[in-house]
């Protein structure tokens, strides 16, 4: 089945659907930054750098799905919350555009939980009405799932929008797979005594990493950062992976940090030497992509720019393996049905 991908970013969503047998052969993202990690790790792939607001439907090829996470800063709890006000927000209505005139057999759109406030609730309700009635319609699923569930070591919740063309007959079911949950232990504690510290301005050790992509950003923390506890332990999952490096959760060798008030926390006295953040190459673990996709940056910021606001493979690729299935269940079902009239007929 071959799909096409918007807002596709480092590529996480497409590896995990490719894994799952789809084939991504068109893809859209606009950030420059990234054009080169996404053509280089999908070859096969073609990459339009357009923005999708100047992306003519007719130039889109024809597909069995479309896919993508339209950005999410403006939904985010964390962001200033401007929700469909913003014009970020907006590039919903590009994705239902192409949806509408393209009418593949499915889509699956990706967002933060955030949208789920209820200061967004009539934007939100007006995007499902867009997705159930985009050209002939869409049977339409949603569902905030947390990745940890989808065998992610990370604690990340997301929603998640899937439709199937009304004249398939069905809508599609969530299924969640059963897995054991993984921790930091199980996805970096391999990597602890290979990574660099990014060099001077958190400019990239390049080849110098033994491991690509393995170096961290240095300089101070936030009071904003200071104000929680960011470390988790080796027997637990990640905290959420963010778009910015300096957001980064630390590295589980040091202590969880001290409490001191409301708002306010400091590293451990006498363990300060163990803070670190997260690598990029430990942050791309846990958001499950293999060692060998390599993401390519001068300045390290934009490395874990890419990882924070991509999808998690693992979690991709059991959605778009339950889709799939759930497509062909469909298709076989139907073959039945046809057969049997057949036979009645005669």
């Amino acid at each position: 089945m071959n799909i096409v991908s918007f807002f596709a970013g480092a590529g996480g969503l497409d590896l995990g659907f490719e894994k799952a047998g789809f084939k991504v052969i068109w893809a859209n993202e606009y950030d420059k930054e990234i054009w080169e990690t996404y053509r280089k790790n999908h070859t096969h792939t073609f990459l339009d750098t357009r923005s999708i607001v100047n992306v003519p439907s007719n130039e889109v090829p024809e597909c069995d799905g479309i896919i993508g996470g339209p950005p999410c800063q403006s939904w985010s709890e964390a962001g200033a919350l401007k929700g469909i006000e913003d014009k970020r927000g907006q590039l919903f209505f590009d994705f239902i555009r192409i949806l509408a005139a393209k009418q593949p057999q499915f889509f699956l759109a990706e967002n933060v939980s955030g949208m789920l406030l209820d200061r967004h609730s009539s934007a939100l309700d007006n995007i499902k009405e867009l997705f159930r009635s985009a050209g002939i319609g869409y049977e339409l699923s949603f569902e905030m799932v947390n990745a940890c569930d989808y065998n992610v070591p990370q604690d990340r919740k997301r929603v998640i929008f899937v439709g199937i063309r009304k004249d398939l007959g069905f809508t599609y079911q969530f299924t969640q797979p059963h897995f054991p949950k993984l921790t930091l232990q199980d996805a970096i504690v391999d990597l602890q005594d290979t990574v660099l510290p990014a060099k001077s301005t958190n400019k990239t050790n390049g080849k110098d990493c033994i491991v690509p992509n393995h170096e961290y950003m240095t300089g101070g923390f936030s009071t904003i950062f200071m104000s929680r506890n960011r470390v988790r332990s080796w027997d637990e999952p990640s905290f959420t992976i963010q778009a910015g490096g300096r957001h980064a959760p630390i590295h589980p060798q040091a202590p969880k940090m001290k409490f001191i008030e409301q708002n306010v926390r400091i590293f451990e006295p006498g363990y300060e030497y163990l803070y670190r953040r997260l690598s990029v190459r430990e942050c791309a673990r846990i958001q499950t992509f293999p060692d060998n996709f390599i993401f390519h940056y001068d300045n390290i910021a934009a490395g874990y720019k890419m990882i924070g606001n991509a999808v998690p493979v693992n979690l991709a690729y059991y959605l778009a393996k339950s889709i799939k299935e759930q497509l062909l269940a469909n298709q076989s079902k139907s073959k039945k049905t046809l057969h049997h009239k057949e036979a009645v007929i005669v």
